[in-house]
């Protein structure tokens, strides 16, 4: 029970603490996770990323769930998701009650300030740390500079699909040479997950299952997103808009942008806006909308290990990877720096933060609670 609390706690903490989006997302992971708790390796880490980007769902949240599988099972995999998705269920919830107001008081403002240059220092060390150990040669570099160039100049989530899919046909054809090709013990696709996604995605498209129209249409959106969170919008657009108006749509969006944990409660606002019972409402799209990438990870991520261990399905996790360095790079200046710093105050304490997360290798928690004390001095000096 200790271990599971820890658990749980450790993934709240992100919850509540992770701007930024879900490349910031990934950021804050192998921050927490591979360098301070030594949970998984990089490699480890790497082969998790690589498998949320090709399966459909929100991907930092996959990993999270992936990562409390690795550590304890399903249980792990269902505390962790819960908990780094609770702070926005709720704040998300609270918005469609009518609760926003409670965000605009000053400290609220201030603190959500300061949290977001809080991401760019965060993000910015998981940039170095995975570049240093993603990009060590020519190929990879070039991968990692061409498609954070190509997302900078073409800011469209297809592109993003467009290069990860070029990077892993590269990889698996011109970095096999550089895979590292372990041994490890031969698995099986979790093969009651698989069947269970095909099958009950077959059978709410045909109506068969007498399922809330609610869930039949989140669960078919998650099961058909990818390349990122903002892909869900026009999966959604068109039951959710229908029903809650344009503006109301688009107002619950721009918040599922601003809030901390996975953007995916947007699902959760349109929920409680679609339902006579809000709180219900909001429990049946937030479960719709993260279900199928989750099962999908249980079928899939112990079969995947396995795979990663083949010089061609090495070389294209190599060319992936390189990818999603340069996916986070183009991130971290478009929206997380873009979105932070406003003057040289902001980035005075972007530099600050990163010195001591990477130099002074201060906890997380502690210079979080330093960000909550800024926002407080901010408050008090307005």
């Amino acid at each position: 029970m200790k271990a599971a609390f820890s658990l749980f706690i450790q993934f709240f903490m992100l919850g509540c603490t992770s701007f930024g989006g879900p490349a910031a997302h990934l950021g804050y992971f192998r921050t927490v996770f591979v360098e301070q708790r030594k949970w998984l390796s990089d490699n480890e880490y790497s082969q998790l990323i690589a498998l949320s980007q090709f399966l459909p769902g929100p991907g930092s949240s996959q990993v999270g769930f992936a990562i409390g599988l690795k550590k304890m099972g399903l249980l792990g995999g269902i505390l962790a998701f819960i908990g780094f998705t609770l702070p926005s269920f709720i704040i998300m919830l609270a918005i469609a009650l009518g609760l926003s107001q409670f965000t605009q008081a000053p400290f609220a403002i201030e603190l959500i300030s300061v949290l977001k240059i809080f991401a760019v220092f965060v993000v910015l060390d998981a940039v170095l740390g995975m570049a240093k150990n993603f990009c060590h040669n020519t190929s990879t570099i070039i991968l990692a500079t061409l498609t954070a160039c190509a997302i900078w100049l073409v800011p469209n989530p297809f592109v993003q699909i467009a290069c990860l899919l070029a990077a892993a046909v590269f990889g698996s054809v011109a970095l096999k040479q550089e895979a590292k090709t372990n041994s490890q013990p031969k698995t099986q696709v979790t093969w009651w997950p698989l069947a269970l996604f095909i099958g009950g995605f077959a059978l709410i498209l045909s109506g068969l299952l007498p399922l809330p129209e609610l869930f039949e249409q989140t669960f078919i959106a998650g099961s058909l997103v990818f390349g990122g969170g903002h892909v869900v919008l026009p999966l959604l657009q068109d039951y959710f808009a229908a029903n809650i108006g344009d503006n109301a749509f688009i107002t619950g969006y721009a918040a599922a942008q601003a809030v901390p944990g996975p953007m995916f409660t947007f699902a959760t606002y349109l929920g409680a806006l679609s339902h006579p019972q809000a709180w219900l409402g909001a429990l049946i799209a937030t479960a719709g909308i993260f279900l199928p990438g989750f099962i999908l990870i249980l079928a899939l991520h112990k079969h995947w290990q396995t795979l990663a261990s083949k010089p061609k399905v090495a070389g294209l996790i190599n060319g992936v990877n390189a990818a999603v360095v340069g996916l986070l790079f183009a991130t971290l200046y478009d929206p997380i720096f873009t979105s932070a710093i406003h003057g040289k105050e902001d980035l005075a304490l972007a530099v600050m933060g990163f010195v001591l997360l990477r130099f002074i290798k201060l906890p997380i928690l502690w210079i979080l609670l330093l960000a909550v004390g800024v926002a407080a001095m901010k408050t008090w000096l307005i």
